[in-house]
């Protein structure tokens, strides 16, 4: 799939806004919860996949792939799994805004670490829409992860954290001239969540109706929106995608505020402006410098 600067920063919008599900649905669940929240989404996810990656790629390419997939693949599908787990468990024992407070540093760590090992310049104004990302993002949501179980901000870190880590391994896989593709992590990460998950998980207690909704999740806010990151990720930089990621910020409070009646305040909607603002600044900036 050829993508080009402006439509890879589109998809990015839409991934996000499927993402900003997540929060708004597992607040309706009426049994399940913690690991088993955790262990149905990430089970959709990878029968979604199983279903979706051979009707696009073809019966057997997605097994051939997976053979010969080189360490890039296995270490990207871990993290993905990293992701899926701490997320789903983070939701379960704390506010949906402290999750996404901890989760907006991932344009830091990821920029730090792009610096450390792939030596990756990042440019001036880059570096301001981060700092301005997080200032917003801090503004919006800092009283309420105050007021949270530090339980689940510690779990919530490791969202940004294996963020971070994943978006390493593919650019060095790209930078080392490896045509890997890396859309099959996606499953093997979803594979790995819902196994290392299902042992805690038992008794299964979730009700028809919770099991709809997670499907939904595996499906629509996981499965399709991840396999067109990975594909995003091979034309955005590693800093641009974490800093578009921040939208699913906006389209939460937005998505939250019309389902379930939760007026944001001043500070939040200050807060959303600034996050806002940055995106666009440095997408104009980027734009501007390539022409």
């Amino acid at each position: 799939m050829k993508l080009t600067h402006r439509r890879a920063v589109w998809l990015m919008v839409a991934v996000t806004l499927m993402w900003s599900i997540a929060g708004i649905v597992t607040r309706q669940l009426e049994a399940a919860r913690s690991f088993e929240v955790t262990f149905w989404r990430s089970f959709f996810t990878a029968v979604s996949l199983l279903v979706i990656l051979p009707l696009w790629r073809g019966p057997t390419a997605v097994w051939r792939q997976l053979r010969n997939a080189p360490a890039a693949l296995w270490w990207s599908g871990l993290c993905w799994s990293g992701m899926f787990t701490s997320f789903m468990l983070a939701l379960t024992m704390t506010s949906v805004a402290g999750v996404l407070v901890i989760s907006s540093l991932n344009p830091l760590f990821t920029a730090l670490l792009a610096r450390i090992f792939l030596r990756q310049r990042i440019a001036w104004f880059t570096w301001l829409a981060i700092m301005l990302a997080g200032l917003g993002t801090v503004w919006m949501f800092g009283g309420q992860a105050v007021g949270g179980s530090w339980q689940g901000m510690a779990v919530a870190l490791l969202v940004p954290l294996t963020a971070a880590i994943n978006w390493i391994v593919v650019q060095h896989a790209h930078a080392k001239g490896e045509d890997v593709d890396l859309v099959p992590s996606v499953l093997v990460g979803g594979l790995i969540s819902a196994l290392a998950t299902l042992p805690l998980a038992l008794p299964l207690q979730a009700t028809g109706h919770d099991i709809g909704l997670l499907a939904l999740l595996g499906l629509v806010q996981l499965a399709i929106p991840c396999t067109l990151l990975v594909i995003c990720a091979r034309v955005l930089k590693a800093p641009e995608v974490s800093l578009l990621a921040q939208l699913e910020i906006l389209f939460g409070i937005l998505l939250v505020w019309v389902g379930a009646g939760e007026k944001p305040t001043t500070s939040i909607l200050q807060g959303g402006a600034l996050v806002l603002f940055a995106l666009l600044v440095n997408e104009w900036m980027l734009w501007n410098k390539k022409r």
